[in-house]
Formats: C-alpha cells, structure tokens, sequence
C-alpha cells in the first residue's frame, strides 16, 4: 500500500527530494524484505535521484547486520537511535523497554555497515532523575560518539500514557529550576565537546546537522506518505488518516484529515516561530519584509528584547540564553 502511494503521489507531482526522514514509529521494525520492496520501488521510481540526507529512526533492538545492509544498499545514510536513557530506572519510567546496553552494540552495528552520520535521542527532566544522573548519561553518549545529539526534556504529549499517569497523580513532573539547571548543563557539555547547538533541542558535529528537520524550521515544503503521514506544500497542510485499516483500504489516495491552509498573517507568525527554534534566529531582512509596520508584534519584539529574552544580532533575531530556557513561552508570544 505504501508502494501505492508513493506511485499515485509521483503522478501528481515531481518527486525529487533533497532529503528523506523515515519516522514516526519505529521503521525498523519492519522486516528486511519489505524494506527490499520499498527501497527497490523508490528507486526504480527516481525519488532518490537527488537525495543528500536519506534518515532512517531505529530502535536499539531491532537493529541487525541484515537490515543494516538492505539500508545501506538502499541509499540510507543516516540512522536516529531512539537511546532516551542509559538508566534502566529511568526507561521504565517513559516505557521504553530495550536494554541500555544494546545502543552501543546498534551504533557499532551501523558503523559496520558503512554509516557514520548517527543521532542519538536523549531526553532529560525524567520524573526521579536526580541532577547526579544527568552526567553519566552524556558521558555515556558521548563516549559512543555519535556526530549528532537531539537532547529533549521531557514534555508530556496529550494521549500518552505518560500523561495519564500524570493526572492520576502517579508521577511527579520536574520542577522548572531543575529542569533548567539540567538543559543549561547539556549545553555547556555538549559545547565542550565541540557540538554546534543550532537548535533549541539539536547539537550536531560541524556539517552534521539534520538537513531534513532544518525543512521544518524554515517552513519549507514536505510530503508524508504512511498512516497519519502530516504533509505541508505551499502552505497546504494535511495528515493521512491514522487509522491503519482506512488506510490498507483507500485507492487509490488514503483519506486526508486535519485540511487547512492557513491564512498570509498566521502563516509569518509560524515561520516566525519555528525560525526562532534555530539559535542563529530569523533574518532581519525577512522581519522587514514580513512585518509590516503596524504589526503588533514589533511591540512584543522590543519588550522581550528589554527584558533580555530576545537580541538583535547584525544579521538576525534570535533567543538568548534567557530566553532558551523558557523558549516555548517566549517563541508563543509571537504567534
């Protein structure tokens, strides 16, 4: 069905990405002969004719020489390991359930196979996580090491088990000054260590950043392809359904939820958003030009700028320190 899709899709329209990311889930659970089928049919299609960054997510368990070989035959070249946690207390508290010890045999594995751009997915702020237990958790990682860390604390995502156990009172979340003191560390050690902090959550290795999620914070266009794939071209915006069963079924286009195209003002206030997610910020010359004069949020602008959230450098509007660790507030301002 996926084959499908991308063959309908590719008759609407061009299919030549720079980039590919598949996600979402955990691909690798899929067996070495499907992904044979789909890598042969993108292939065969031309979709990796032009592709720089092809991502695959994988959970630590389910990486094998085998699949890894497929991949790698396949165009693949870089792998995102879903670590979250060297601690085994602490995986159990997000539900995670592989074994700390098996991301480094899934890094030397993807070594092996010849792909060398690995993330390494670690997330902080855990309910019980002493600010003890942060180190040798970025010690651990770093000593694989991987060129490209994504360094998340924990937010607690609507209709997850987590925060149901929330509301019933079963976990504690972290307390913001914690929370804070733990993001300023990764910072710093992570910059020690010669990581380049581009965005709010992402340090990667000089030329290692991830070029397909840099498509995301420039508001650029991307197509999804799976159940409850998210799509956004020329600011269209829609997901496939998420239902597996709606989606087997549907020919030869799966059903679309969540359809808008969202409105010119509302539009500069998400690109505004997400370009201030990167830590060299939004262009000035395109504030000039996106903002008209009475625009609202100039005001907003100057008074996060007086109270040392925001700065002006020479060529950009970007967080400060300040403002890194309360980003998501001070970014909602602006919308």
């Amino acid at each position: 069905r996926l084959i499908a899709e991308l063959n309908h899709r590719r008759s609407q329209i061009e299919l030549r990405p720079r980039t590919i990311f598949v996600g979402g889930g955990t691909p690798t659970f899929l067996r070495p002969e499907p992904w044979q089928q789909i890598l042969a049919a993108m292939h065969s299609a031309g979709v990796l004719d032009q592709v720089e960054e092809f991502t695959v997510e994988a959970n630590p368990e389910t990486v094998t020489p085998q699949l890894m070989d497929i991949l790698v035959a396949g165009g693949v070249n870089r792998v995102s390991i879903g670590a979250q946690s060297f601690d085994p207390n602490l995986l159990k508290v997000l539900e995670r359930w592989h074994e700390p010890a098996n991301v480094a045999r899934a890094v030397h594995t993807i070594r092996d196979a010849g792909i060398s751009n690995i993330n390494l997915d670690l997330i902080f702020a855990i309910p019980g996580q002493p600010m003890a237990r942060l180190d040798p958790e970025l010690e651990h990682s770093l000593s694989l090491p991987p060129q490209h860390s994504s360094c998340y604390g924990l937010t607690y995502a609507p209709n997850t088990a987590m925060t149901q156990r929330l509301k019933m009172g079963l976990v504690t979340p972290m307390d913001e000054e914690t929370e804070g003191r733990m993001y300023e560390h990764v910072m710093a050690r992570l910059g020690r260590e010669g990581f380049e902090h581009y965005e709010v959550s992402n340090w990667a290795r000089p030329g290692r950043r991830c070029e397909h999620n840099l498509v995301y914070w420039n508001n650029g266009n991307w197509l999804g392809l799976g159940p409850a794939a998210a799509s956004h071209v020329e600011g269209w915006r829609w997901k496939n359904a998420p239902h597996l069963g709606r989606y087997l079924s549907s020919d030869p286009e799966p059903p679309a939820t969540d359809v808008e195209h969202l409105p010119a003002e509302q539009r500069v206030g998400e690109r505004l958003m997400l370009m201030l997610r990167l830590r060299e910020g939004a262009p000035l010359d395109w504030l000039r030009d996106h903002l008209p004069a009475g625009d609202a949020r100039h005001a907003t602008i100057a008074d996060l700028i007086a109270i040392a959230m925001l700065e002006r450098t020479a060529t950009h509007l970007r967080l400060t320190h300040r403002g890194l660790l309360v980003a998501d507030s001070v970014i909602g301002k602006l919308l």
